[in-house]
């Protein structure tokens, strides 16, 4: 079980040409990686700290405190750190061990507890802060690329993205970043080889 499991995923992604569709990477520590620190992702989108506040609070209600600048250089730590054992596992590498050594120091620091709702007690603080969220997306990632060395943590199929996912699907044979784009761009070309390779009546 994912310490972010049922936790939305998913985002926005913006490319080069200002085209925008919806990425599931499947997993909250690569979206987390996709917000600018992979390679051919887009642009960065954390360029100040209400920026992270605004990512966590998609996916971590709880975070009501806002996050500081400190956070936030320690969140671009982590994602990159995050993005580099993606991309490494997506080719069948070892993570770089500087790497490691950072996803372990921030999923050993205190996380989010988990909380029942209907007590009439609070137990302990109600408002989680953001340095708490980046331990549940560390430790997502520890469990994610302990456990999934190289077979589901994958490029994209198409020759021109390299975007990298984790395939929680059951058949394990998700082959796209999306069907909405790489995979409808293989439909169309396939479909269009079929038609042409067809001789006239």
């Amino acid at each position: 079980m994912h310490a972010t499991e049922g936790r939305p995923t998913g985002q926005k992604m913006t490319v080069s040409d200002g085209h925008t569709w919806w990425f599931d990477s499947g997993s909250l520590s690569i979206d987390f990686a996709y917000t600018g620190a992979m390679d051919g992702s887009g642009c960065e989108t954390m360029h100040a700290a209400s920026d992270l506040t605004e990512w966590l609070i998609g996916r971590f209600p709880e975070v009501i405190d806002g996050a500081t600048d400190r956070d936030l250089i320690d969140a671009r730590a982590l994602r990159g750190s995050l993005a580099r054992a993606a991309t490494a596992r997506s080719r069948g590498d070892e993570i770089l061990s500087d790497d490691v050594d950072v996803i372990n120091l921030f999923a050993a620091t205190p996380d989010i507890a988990p909380s029942l709702i209907g007590g009439t007690r609070q137990a302990g603080r109600s408002r989680a802060k953001a340095s708490q969220a980046l331990s549940v997306l560390a430790r997502e990632a520890v469990e994610l690329f302990a456990a999934n060395p190289t077979d589901r943590i994958r490029e994209c199929a198409a020759a021109d993205c390299t975007l990298v996912f984790y395939d929680e699907s059951r058949s394990n044979n998700r082959r796209w970043c999306s069907m909405q784009r790489c995979g409808n761009r293989a439909k169309v070309r396939a479909h269009r080889e079929r038609n042409s390779s067809v001789p006239p009546r």
